[in-house]
Parts: C-alpha cells; sequence; structure tokens
C-alpha cells in the first residue's frame, strides 16, 4: 500500500521546529535592537554598572507581554512604593510583524489545511517563544543607587551609610502567562488577516466575513503609525529634539498615534501626570493630564487649550472612511452595504478594545522617609486609562458607518466581471 507523502508543512516536523526557531530568534533580536536603539536614543546607554542589556531586555520583556516589579528602599530608613504598567508598543509592534510574516511564510501556498496542521506549526513557535521569553526574563534585573541630593534621606544615608536603591526584575509567573496570551494573539490576528494564508475547511465560509474588515482594520492602525514617523519627522526638522523623538518613535509610538485615532472618532481616556516623572508625550497632553486629579482627555479638553486639535477628528474621518474603502474591495461583490457595516463595526470595535489594554499606563514611583511620609521631588505618578464604554461603543459606532459608505463608494471599483460572483476561496 503507497502511503502519502507528507506535506513540507507537517506539524511536528524538524522544518516545522526550524522555521519556528528562526522565527523566534529572528523576532526577538529585532525587539531587542529597536528596544536598545530607542533606549540609547533616551540616554540610557550611559547607566552605570553594566544596566544597559538588562533594561534593554526588561523592554523586550515588557514589549512581548511579560511583567516587570519595579522595587526599591534604603534599608529601615525609607520605604518605596512602585509599581510599573506600560507597554513599548513600538518594540511589541517590531516583533509581532516579524514573528508574523514568519509564521505565515510557509504556509501561502494552499487554500485549506488541516487544524492538526495549523496546531502542528503554531505549537513549536509558542513552545520556544516561551524559552526565549523566560531567557529574558532571567536577564532583566537590575539594581540602581538613587541620587537624593540634599534631602533627609539622603543626609541620613551618608550618616549610616544606607543609600537609598530602586530595582527592577521580571515576574517569571506572570510573564509567561502573559507571555502566552500574547503569542497567541499573535497567531491569530496573523490568520484573521491574511488572505493566503490557509484555513481549516469548515472556517473557509467564514472568509468574506471575517479577512477583508481585518485586514482594512490592522491596515489603519499600521497607516497611524507611519502617520506618526511623519509627524515625528517634521517635528524634528522644526523644533529639534531628534534624539528625543527618535526614542519616542522606537519606543512608544503606537501607543500615542493609537490614541491620537480612539481621541479623533471622539473616545476618551482619564489619566493624571504628578511629579517631576512624566510620559513622552505632546506638552497640550501633558498639560491636560498634569494635576493630582484625575483629568478626562477628550477632544474638547485638548481643543480648550489648542483648537489644532481638532484636526485629530478631520484625520479620523479621512481614514476611517478609507478604512471602509479597503474593506470593501477586498470583500466579495455580493456582499452588501449593511453587511460590510455590521463587519467593520466589529472589528473596528474589538480593535478598539484590544488598543485601550495595550495602550494604558499606570506607573508610580514614591519613597518615604521611615514610613512618615513621600519625599519631595523623589516620588511621581503618571496614568492614563481609556474610558472603555465610551471609546469602544464609538468606535463600533464609526466602523459601521465607514464600513456602509465603503461598501457604497467601492461600486464602481470592482471590475465588471467580479459582480455577483460568490464567495472567493482564500489562495
Amino acid at each position: 500500500m503507497s502511503q502519502t507523502p507528507r506535506s513540507p508543512s507537517s506539524g511536528g516536523s524538524a522544518r516545522a521546529w526550524r522555521d519556528a526557531l528562526v522565527a523566534v530568534v529572528v523576532a526577538f533580536v529585532v525587539m531587542a535592537a529597536v528596544a536598545a536603539a530607542g533606549l540609547a536614543c533616551a540616554g540610557a546607554g550611559d547607566l552605570p554598572g553594566g544596566a544597559f542589556p538588562r533594561v534593554t531586555a526588561a523592554v523586550v520583556v515588557m514589549a512581548a507581554g511579560g511583567s516587570v516589579e519595579v522595587s526599591g528602599g534604603a534599608g529601615f530608613l525609607a520605604g518605596a512604593d512602585a509599581s510599573l504598567s506600560v507597554l513599548p508598543l513600538s518594540v511589541s509592534l517590531a516583533g509581532a510583524l516579524t514573528a508574523g510574516y514568519l509564521f505565515l511564510r510557509p504556509l501561502h501556498n494552499r487554500a485549506v489545511a488541516r487544524p492538526r496542521e495549523l496546531l502542528g506549526r503554531a505549537a513549536p513557535l509558542i513552545v520556544l517563544w516561551l524559552l526565549a521569553l523566560t531567557g529574558t526574563a532571567l536577564l532583566a534585573r537590575h539594581t540602581f543607587g538613587l541620587s537624593t541630593g540634599d534631602s533627609p534621606i539622603g543626609v541620613i544615608g551618608e550618616l549610616l551609610d544606607s543609600a537609598p536603591t530602586v530595582g527592577f526584575r521580571a515576574d517569571l509567573p506572570a510573564t509567561l502567562l502573559f507571555g502566552l496570551l500574547w503569542i497567541l494573539g499573535l497567531l491569530l490576528v496573523a490568520l484573521l488577516v491574511s488572505r493566503r494564508a490557509p484555513l481549516p475547511v469548515r472556517l473557509v465560509r467564514f472568509h468574506a466575513a471575517v479577512r477583508p474588515a481585518a485586514f482594512a482594520t490592522v491596515a489603519l492602525l499600521l497607516a497611524y503609525v507611519v502617520l506618526g514617523i511623519g509627524v515625528g519627522v517634521v517635528v524634528t526638522l522644526t523644533q529639534g529634539h531628534g534624539a528625543r523623538t527618535l526614542a519616542v518613535i522606537l519606543l512608544g509610538l503606537p501607543n500615542l498615534a493609537w490614541l491620537a485615532l480612539t481621541l479623533g472618532f471622539g473616545g476618551a481616556w482619564e489619566g493624571r501626570v504628578e511629579g517631576p516623572f512624566g510620559l513622552p508625550m505632546p506638552q497640550l497632553l501633558d498639560e491636560v493630564l498634569r494635576g493630582s486629579d484625575l483629568s478626562t482627555v477628550d477632544m474638547a479638553s485638548l481643543a480648550e487649550r489648542d483648537s489644532r486639535a481638532w484636526w485629530l477628528a478631520a484625520v479620523a474621518a479621512v481614514m476611517l472612511l478609507g478604512t471602509g474603502v479597503l474593506a470593501a474591495v477586498r470583500s466579495p461583490a455580493h456582499v452588501r452595504p449593511w453587511q460590510h457595516a455590521l463587519h467593520l463595526g466589529v472589528a473596528l470595535a474589538l480593535a478598539t478594545l484590544t488598543v485601550c489594554l495595550l495602550a494604558r499606563v499606570q506607573a508610580r514611583f514614591g519613597l518615604s522617609l521611615l514610613g512618615i511620609g513621600e519625599e519631595d521631588g523623589l516620588g511621581g505618578a503618571v496614568e492614563l486609562v481609556p474610558v472603555l464604554w465610551r471609546t469602544v461603543g464609538l468606535a463600533l459606532l464609526w466602523g459601521a458607518v465607514a464600513g456602509f459608505l465603503g461598501g457604497l463608494l467601492a461600486r464602481p471599483l470592482r471590475h465588471p466581471g467580479r459582480v455577483g460572483e460568490p464567495a472567493a476561496v482564500p489562495r
């Protein structure tokens, strides 16, 4: 009896493990390079004690969804209240694009695939990703001496030889848990977006409903990042601060670009910035957030200080309409405008929910003397969280409007032979 030859993409094969190893190594190298370049532009290259590689590892851990704990103190003299929750989304995006492309590349030559085969391709990548993340997390730990100047902690610390310190370390269990969710989400999005990747037979019929809207939504997010790079270049050429601007681009550009998208279609965020610390944000946003109480960030609060903020709404309107047209053009001709509205509305709402969860920032550091009170100048807090129901609800609404209008505008752009054709099976 003749045996059916194994597909080159067979799960569990040596080729699958080799491809997974290449994807993981290249993705982590790319993330480390982007993180290191961004930190160097931010001035972290001068950190003492060989801390730069460890800080870079911490940024990579956070970018892959991991958790980094911050702690500090000065013996029995002082205690620290520290927390940090932020994703450097530029690093995350670089790793996601690299790993997603290398995961899909061996799968692009067929229309359908068995679930077992896709699982066999994904499992080695997940296992190797978690192993690489574990190694990076073990490197991501360091302790710094803290300069206190002429503060009481500094004076007493010099007398008792107990200098204040602040340190960080990766929380390995939390890092592996959130890192697993991160890589699973990436692989799912990659399969949803690419129309050249195979799907199980039972899921092929959902291709027309899911993939065009998913692709257009991801294209919208990437277009905002590219637009943000252009704005950064203009700011550098007109106002200087090249190193600082490049640091923002390499570490946190999507954090600001996708925030601008949500504000442009009417979403809102709440937050505050107090103390000497802050976010690498435009001055206008810092002015709105600066203070001890929570402030609401939306189009109205920004426009009160600078009327040019209304341009965010104009840009969002144009970009959303373009997204609707793109989704409709990539859909089969038989899909009706109300279906485009439903598909894009759901896709944009889910994407906005993800952005809201990823782009939120919560950071605090305070050093108190003998537990009595926080030292002035040695503490601060940064917080920026979304008003979730308003932002996601408006994303659903405007995604539906853009999908409906895109479906109408895309009709003249179709090839005559495609009108009335059934949904095409992905290649």
